[in-house]
């Protein structure tokens, strides 16, 4: 009888013991159900370009007019900022950039240019006008991190979020629409000589907005090869980049920061997509392009320090060296070289205020 009851106690604890294991290498329910659930039209990257993701949308706006409405704006864009000419550079965004276009939803031809800025930031207009900071490019560890934003900014045009945002804006007022495209430049976002005049209402979406075009972003990394985890990884590490330099990221790209519940969110859905054997993270080309415009920036800040300091040394005394032990006022010509052989016997200079110069002995 004992040994019946002791039977029954161990299967019970088991059984217990096998659901817990269960349910803490699988997770809850809840998270199981969400994973195995069926993938919708929406969020299936298998169905990109078979499907119509703005069929509930409120859209006034033809894709001609669009691409005019965005190419009006992408001239101001042009005359504004500074762009990157090195055509190694403009080469491989384009590549990156077209890859992610051809493997999104999107019905509009891209036009992609890269911006000489330090500023973490990417944006695109209505109608495919796409720009890329050089400051994001810097900011990323590998390609796949570069075309995480980048796939992201790409899905907030193939799902027509700016021209749906004013067509929403024209059902309340449409006295609104000469604002939002023609003129009133009041409404432009502009923060310095290097900011551009962009509407806002073009950048800033609404919390639905973003996710959908998490979604949507995360689909076109997985369809084009790259690790759709990337996207969150790098708006993290924006997030944690910001909290200890404020204004690391533009104020539009930290306005809706792709956190919390945003990237769990997606975390979640990219679990849900099928499986690949391999990702992309990065390649030899993202490294070249990123040591190129390290390259670059650093012969800028050279070529802006010299040019200060020639004009300071051509204004300094020259300083001549004696031999030790030699009468003061020697000119020491041959002594230099003497000094050249032995630079333990060097004298230290180092400049006194109100002193053009003083003469210290070697530390011991």
């Amino acid at each position: 009888m004992k040994s019946s009851a002791q039977r029954s106690l161990w299967v019970v604890i088991s059984l217990v013991l096998a659901v817990s294991t269960v349910t803490a290498q699988n997770g809850t329910p809840q998270d199981n159900k969400q994973k195995n659930s069926p993938l919708s039209e929406s969020e299936n990257p298998e169905l990109i370009g078979k499907r119509n993701i703005n069929k509930l949308q409120i859209n006034f706006y033809s894709y001609d007019k669009e691409v005019a409405i965005g190419r009006q704006f992408s001239q101001e864009v042009d005359r504004s900022a500074k762009m990157v000419e090195d055509p190694i550079i403009v080469e491989y965004i384009n590549k990156v950039g077209q890859n992610l276009v051809l493997h999104s939803d999107a019905k509009v031809p891209f036009t992609i240019k890269v911006i000489d800025a330090d500023e973490i930031n990417a944006f695109a207009l209505p109608g495919g006008f796409f720009y890329v900071n050089k400051g994001l490019i810097l900011a990323a560890d590998n390609e796949a991190e570069l075309a995480g934003p980048m796939a992201h900014e790409i899905a907030h045009v193939a799902a027509r979020h700016g021209v749906e945002q004013a067509s929403k804006g024209q059902i309340v007022n449409w006295g609104s629409l000469p604002l939002i495209f023609l003129g009133g430049w009041g409404g432009f976002a502009a923060r310095s000589a290097a900011s551009l005049a962009i509407p806002v209402g073009f950048l800033k979406f609404s919390r639905g907005a973003e996710y959908e075009a998490d979604m949507l972003g995360a689909q076109y990394l997985w369809a084009t090869g790259y690790d759709p985890h990337a996207m969150a990884t790098f708006f993290e590490k924006l997030q944690a980049q910001e909290k200890k330099k404020p204004g690391t990221m533009s104020k539009i790209f930290s306005t809706h920061p792709m956190v919390g519940d945003r990237i769990d969110k997606v975390n979640t859905l990219i679990s849900r997509f099928p499986e690949r054997s391999e990702y992309t993270i990065n390649t030899s080309e993202f490294q070249q392009v990123k040591n190129r415009l390290i390259s670059m920036t650093n012969t800028r800040s050279l070529a802006g320090r010299g040019g200060a300091t020639g004009e300071a040394d051509s204004k300094r005394p020259t300083l001549k060296r004696r031999q030790p032990g030699s009468p003061p006022g020697t000119d020491a010509g041959a002594g230099d070289a003497e000094a050249e052989k032995a630079p333990a016997e060097r004298p230290t200079l180092r400049r006194k205020s109100g002193e053009s110069s003083s003469t210290k002995p070697p530390d011991q």
